[in-house]
């Protein structure tokens, strides 16, 4: 196995990929066509907050690399709702201690492992490079030193795409290779906006937890930071009657806040300021029929699978991808099976979590209003007490439980949902609950987690 390999993309994958590679003793050089972020301010307005979850922090830890991440974590024990008329609601991500969810700073994080990279194992990291031209017969990969001008042609194999949505190498599979490639746009795009410190810098709403203002058709969302400020963002239609195109200038957009979302209006001096000023942000799914080129090349995170951000999982899935390509290339010692066995275990899981994420969308800016939804909330939670082999609720599966795969939890979540909605069809509290039948429906459709009918589900390809 050729211990030499090329990482296009020194992003959160090719930075935390670096490090697996590195640990086993392979050369690894990262190039990246940006420069280096630890050096430069980022593009305002292009980024939105993350959010670190348990499949993220577990990769983090076999990577070795996850004490250096914890001093920049903020946790988030749930959603704060905010309605029109100014009332809160907290609504817990999960019913036990541990069961959080991590604010995290996509520049603080991606230096932080970059960082350990160069630090730990000596990795070189060239930016400012370019992937220009790839050519797969000749296994030929051509850079461009953008400061200099200079081109520079590299053997291919062994090549780590993890160059983003907008993937070079993705673009060539299909052109070359025949690879289909799907890319669904949302109708919504998005704006990055600031709720900044109190004058002494300190958070000037609940500082662990996610702020939603749920309006419907689009939301507001605020996730804190360290210095005491909110990364805020907007999630809108491109067009129609509350759009981006009708918000064009500073007192359409004065108004448009005004009126729905009041309670934060006055948390935001600069709103206005910095909507027209910061850029709009789209939003998609890739969906692409294969990630390996033979021993050549192989995509990684956002190249293979870029998904909407609204299950918090983008992150964290590029993450348990990276560690998943590290237990293959373990597991085979040779690039071209480990790239095979990663594409065939992985996509049925990416697949999941990319529907899961387009459905929580309507979730975060719609249902949570529903009483229902806080009603069948409350009542998967008390399943979970009593069936917790059986009965996890999605969200908990996506986010808290590692060791199970996106796509049993996707599976299993539908099974659920059903019986969540019969059961509450007629009641308003979960005392009403006809819990003999709940018990009866919940071991006639759940097997237990530890099942070998749950190992065969993860084997089961999807398409979203």
């Amino acid at each position: 196995m050729n211990p030499h390999v090329t990482i296009l993309g020194a992003g959160l994958s090719g930075a935390l990929m670096s490090i697996f590679l590195a640990r086993n003793a392979r050369k690894v050089v990262l190039y990246e066509r940006r420069p280096d972020l630890r050096k430069v301010d980022m593009d305002a307005g292009r980024s939105i907050n993350l959010a670190l979850a348990a499949r993220g922090i577990e990769a983090l830890k076999e990577a070795g690399v996850f004490e250096e991440v914890e001093p920049l974590l903020i946790p988030m024990r749930g959603r704060i709702l905010h309605a029109l008329d100014g009332q809160q609601s907290f609504v817990p991500y999960g019913q036990r201690p541990h069961e959080v969810i991590f604010s995290v700073s996509r520049p603080g994080l991606n230096g932080v492992l970059l960082d350990h990279a160069q630090r730990v194992y000596g990795i070189s990291a060239k930016f400012l490079h370019a992937a220009r031209a790839i050519d797969f017969d000749r296994d030929e990969l051509t850079m461009l030193n953008e400061v200099t001008g200079d081109p520079q042609r590299l053997r291919m194999a062994p090549l780590i795409a993890a160059d983003g949505a907008g993937s070079i190498v993705r673009r060539a599979m299909t052109g070359q290779l025949g690879v289909r490639v799907t890319e669904d746009m949302l109708e919504h795009g998005y704006k990055e906006l600031t709720l900044p410190a109190s004058a002494t810098g300190t958070h000037r709403v609940e500082k662990h937890a996610l702020h939603i203002w749920p309006r419907g058709g689009f939301m507001l969302i605020a996730l804190p930071n360290l210095d005491g400020s909110f990364t805020v963002t907007l999630f809108l239609p491109l067009r129609g009657s509350d759009s981006f195109a009708t918000l064009d200038g500073r007192d359409a957009v004065d108004d448009f806040f005004r009126r729905h979302f009041p309670d934060a209006v006055p948390l935001m001096p600069n709103v206005a300021r910095e909507f027209l000023e910061n850029p709009i942000g789209r939003m998609g799914t890739v969906y692409c029929d294969h990630w390996a080129a033979r021993d050549k090349a192989v995509l990684l995170g956002d190249a293979a699978h870029a998904m909407v951000p609204f299950h918090g999982q983008g992150m964290n899935c590029c993450f348990e991808d990276c560690a998943e390509l590290h237990r293959m290339l373990e597991a085979t010692g040779d690039w071209s099976r480990a790239f095979r066995a990663f594409e065939h275990e992985r996509k049925p899981n990416t697949d999941a979590i990319a529907a899961m994420a387009l459905e929580n969308y309507v979730e975060m800016r719609d249902t949570v209003r529903d009483p229902k939804f806080l009603l069948r909330r409350e009542l998967s939670f008390e399943l979970e007490r009593r069936y917790p082999d059986r009965f996890i609720p999605r969200y908990s599966m996506v986010m808290f439980h590692h060791e199970i795969p996106y796509s049993v939890a996707y599976d299993r979540g539908r099974i659920q949902a059903g019986i969540l909605e019969r059961l509450t069809e007629r009641v308003a509290t979960v005392a009403e609950v006809d819990m003999q039948r709940a018990d009866a429906e919940v071991r006639a459709a759940l097997p237990p987690l530890d099942s070998p009918a749950v190992t065969d589900a993860e084997r089961t390809p999807r398409r979203a």
